[in-house]
């Protein structure tokens, strides 16, 4: 049975229950026909566990039935609501609460730009919905803290504000805006806001090859999987997927060898990038600071460029990467990644897949997984890109270059780095951008967040500090030639 331990929320845990189960059905080749006894298996009792009432509950489970068959297909975000489970919340913004002592101070009055707050003839504090804008200012000048913010979870986590009300008051992304981070995925208390799955196609792409064996799978695995799946070892975690019909399993990381070699060569030659690994980064770029685009490397990402070997190597290969990020099911669709990348999947999703064979990991003999160097495992977390360019530039001799990176650790850090980039007064030229707290290591596929995770990924590139980036890439080229 799975314990709720793998995962930080109960949210987690019940999305992974109907990923389970929907794999567990597509497995057995009867999906189609059993569909409608996954509610039931989710939401068993007669009694309610979460919700007013158990129809609702099972409805909403059949919404999230539909999101890990693979969504919306009319909406081509990987991120997408689900409005019947998007009901709790408070939608009043600003409020004044009874803790206001109607001083005589009104600071709050003072504060506001746009004339919103007045006061009645008891001194007590009133906001005029109609021209508040939401700045803030009177709750951070309020000596009593009586003026709060009811904005919800989504909103408050959505940093480039893709998140609004629909007229039902269910949350609404603007798809111009969003940049399929899944800060909202993870944040959303009811789970009402998902990440599309492709875990059928995986599923199917991988019974294919083994009846037919028209095509090897191969797993392309983020080096933030070492933070992951706490309760096995990695070699254990890699086993697993041998089991699950995955022919071969590849670091990302080398990926990442790949192109901290190419990038800091193209960095010497322009003087000024900002980086590519992050699809979130990249997309927040194109469509907050257009003008900074030409200055986005030229080149993949790691999942693409493994993606890109592979299929050098193996014309016929299928490539799933597994990782944290809910943004890759974005990247992968895109024309420079989709002749190389075949799905993406995440962390949950692949836990999903062992229980849904019944594979206990922790029961398997350990496969290593020693392709990359340290440098390029430690892209999982903040800094670990820089680190690498800097190494990059060493082991190709390249000394005449002064690296001044600027490390943006959240779409925050990265807004910040790039209005000053655009205006000229960035004291850097080089901006590594990670859209998640903290890097990969803090994406919304994770099973697990927080501070450990980051001392997991070091550990692990530890473990490879005997091989250079150089190292690593003359493996490859040897396998190539």
């Amino acid at each position: 049975m799975m314990k709720q331990k793998k995962f930080d929320t109960k949210v987690q845990h019940l999305k992974y229950k109907v990923l389970r189960e929907v794999a567990r059905l597509a497995w057995k080749g009867t999906l189609t026909e059993n569909l409608l006894d996954v509610p039931k298996i989710i939401s068993p009792g007669p009694e309610p566990t979460m919700r007013c009432c158990v129809y609702k509950e099972r409805a909403i489970v059949e919404e999230r039935i539909k999101m890990a068959m693979g969504g919306d297909k009319n909406n081509p975000n990987a991120i997408q609501v689900i409005e019947i489970a998007c009901d709790e919340c408070p939608v009043g913004g600003y409020e004044v609460s009874e803790a206001c002592r109607g001083c005589l101070a009104h600071r709050c009055e003072d504060a506001c730009p746009r004339g919103a707050i007045t006061h009645d003839g008891t001194h007590k504090a009133h906001i005029d919905k109609s021209k508040c804008i939401e700045c803030g200012k009177c709750a951070s000048v309020c000596p009593y803290g009586a003026i709060l913010n009811h904005k919800r979870p989504c909103e408050r986590a959505c940093k480039v504000k893709a998140i609004s009300m629909s007229e039902t008051k269910a949350a609404k992304i603007d798809n111009n805006k969003c940049i399929s981070c899944g800060a909202c995925v993870y944040q959303c208390p009811w789970g009402a806001i998902s990440d599309k799955s492709y875990i059928l196609d995986v599923i199917d792409l991988i019974q294919k090859s083994n009846h037919n064996n028209d095509y090897k799978v191969y797993a392309v695995v983020a080096p933030s999987i070492a933070s992951q799946f706490s309760y096995a070892t990695l070699g254990q975690v890699v086993s697993g997927m041998h089991e699950l019909g995955f022919h071969t399993v590849v670091e990302a990381a080398l990926g990442g060898d790949i192109v901290a070699m190419a990038e800091s060569r193209e960095l010497v030659e322009k003087g000024f990038l900002t980086s590519s690994c992050c699809p979130a980064f990249v997309s927040y770029i194109k469509k907050q600071f257009p003008d900074l685009e030409p200055y986005i490397s030229h080149n993949p990402s790691p999942m693409v460029a493994m993606g890109q070997y592979i299929k050098k190597i193996d014309p016929t290969a299928k490539v799933i990467f597994i990782g944290p990020c809910t943004a890759k099911k974005m990247e992968f669709n895109l024309d420079s990644a989709k002749d190389y990348v075949d799905s993406v999947i995440t962390f949950e999703e692949l836990q999903a897949l062992y229980d849904s064979r019944d594979i206990d990991i922790m029961t398997l003999d350990e496969t290593p997984l020693d392709n990359a160097s340290y440098y390029g495992r430690i892209f999982a977390r903040s800094g670990g890109l820089s680190d690498a360019v800097v190494q990059a530039l060493k082991e190709q001799g390249i000394d005449n270059f002064d690296l001044k990176a600027e490390i943006c650790d959240g779409i925050e850090a990265c807004r910040i780095a790039l209005l000053k980039a655009s205006k000229r007064v960035l004291n850097a030229n080089f901006i590594e951008g990670m859209a998640c707290s903290g890097g990969c290591i803090g994406g919304a596929g994770c099973l697990t967040h927080g501070d450990k995770n980051k001392a997991e990924v070091d550990k692990y590139g530890k473990e490879a500090m005997e091989k250079t980036i150089g190292d690593a890439i003359k493996v490859l080229n040897m396998e190539n030639q």
